[in-house]
């Protein structure tokens, strides 16, 4: 096992396009999922300014905030963001399959992160990038590597695949029930007791010997759905002001609009929630689990109501005006109680996804850091 160099084994490609972009798919900044190093959106409008090339088996690698961990392996030959650096692996020296592991990883991301220059949008150079050392083992131990590391991706994608199935389930089952025309819809405004904003404080805050259960708006894309029976996270944060049971929860800002498409019902009092969430807190009469699903439900009423360009926002004045159906009570308990089981569900799906990516951390700090 060898100690190198990133510009060693691989080089940075700066190829341009000129000329129609017809038949070539692009990509943003916001199709890059942080933490998945496989492509799954891109867009084929051929609308944007975009220049840079990529080709298929390249590294493509968010240069702008790194701290969000996005890198990902193009599946085809297109045209990507300016704020995207694209790596190709130098195959005498690295596989190309390996590469995206190199850099899918958590001391590069710290290495990236640490490198970059700018305050509101910081951004790393490729001069800088080419300077990261790692450990690259000999060619034979590399194929065996990335066999493995793939097959633990190969996991980690079906299991992403079944907890996406079971959230279609729920949602083809709420359409069938409810959202035919059959009840009368209603404004979040009618069934807001009060809107409130959360208390800020930093991830580092968060402690494993907290006393206080606390919720991280970031925490409610990647660790909750639109059901919260358990809080995951402490702190010792002083709490100014605590949930209540069956308070509705909206992160305020994302990257991408999709991250705010969504919201959860939290189910336990005296739960600390960060500074950029959204709390709607109901009048009695409606069933939480059910007006969180109904609300995830109404993607384009959610969609039509974000802002912002680099970083989008929602607030609790646009959310007002969004309009679910609203069966009699009994009818909003039914759906919660199927919605208990899918979650359940997702909940097993969600613990092994974690198991399976801790497993490829492992794999990669060990083998390539």
């Amino acid at each position: 096992m060898a100690r190198v160099r990133l510009g060693e084994v691989a080089t940075e490609r700066r190829e341009t396009h000129k000329g129609s972009k017809s038949g070539y798919p692009v990509v943003g900044l916001e199709h890059l999922i942080p933490e998945n190093v496989n492509l799954s959106m891109w867009d084929e409008s051929g609308v944007n300014t975009f220049t840079k090339m990529f080709h298929k088996g390249d590294v493509l690698f968010g240069r702008r905030r790194a701290y969000l961990k996005k890198a990902v392996i193009a599946p085809f030959d297109g045209i990507c963001s300016g704020d995207i650096t694209v790596i190709v692996s130098r195959p005498e020296y690295i596989l190309p399959e390996l590469l995206p592991f190199v850099i899918q990883n958590e001391a590069f991301f710290d290495y990236a992160v640490g490198k970059s220059a700018g305050s509101l949008s910081p951004r790393v150079k490729w001069e800088y990038l080419r300077e990261y050392e790692f450990d690259l083992p000999a060619m034979d131990e590399q194929r065996k590597l990335a066999r493995v590391l793939w097959a633990v991706n190969d996991t980690i994608e079906a299991y992403k695949r079944l907890m996406t199935a079971t959230e279609d389930l729920v949602r083809g089952q709420f359409v069938e029930m409810y959202d035919s025309g059959q009840y009368p819809y209603m404004m979040l405004s009618d069934l807001s007791e009060q809107w409130l904003k959360g208390q800020p404080f930093k991830k580092d805050d968060m402690t494993e010997d907290g006393k206080i259960p606390c919720i991280h708006y970031g925490e409610l894309f990647t660790k909750y759905g639109p059901i919260i029976e358990n809080v995951l996270s402490k702190t010792n944060r002083n709490m100014i002001r605590a949930s209540k049971k069956g308070d509705i929860l909206f992160p305020a800002s994302d990257v991408t609009t999709t991250g705010l498409t969504r919201c959860s019902a939290l189910m336990s009092d005296g739960v600390l929630l960060g500074g950029d969430i959204i709390i709607l807190r109901l009048k009695s009469g409606f069933c939480p689990e059910y007006v969180s699903e109904a609300i995830c439900c109404q993607r384009r009423q959610l969609l039509s109501r974000i802002t912002g360009s680099l970083i989008r926002h929602l607030s609790a004045n646009a959310l007002k005006t969004v309009k679910i159906p609203i069966p009699p009570l009994d009818l909003q308990q039914q759906f919660a109680d199927f919605v208990h089981q899918a979650d359940k569900s997702k909940s097993s799906l969600q613990k092994a996804l974690i198991v399976a990516r801790n497993i490829s951390r492992k794999i990669i700090s060990e083998n390539l850091g």
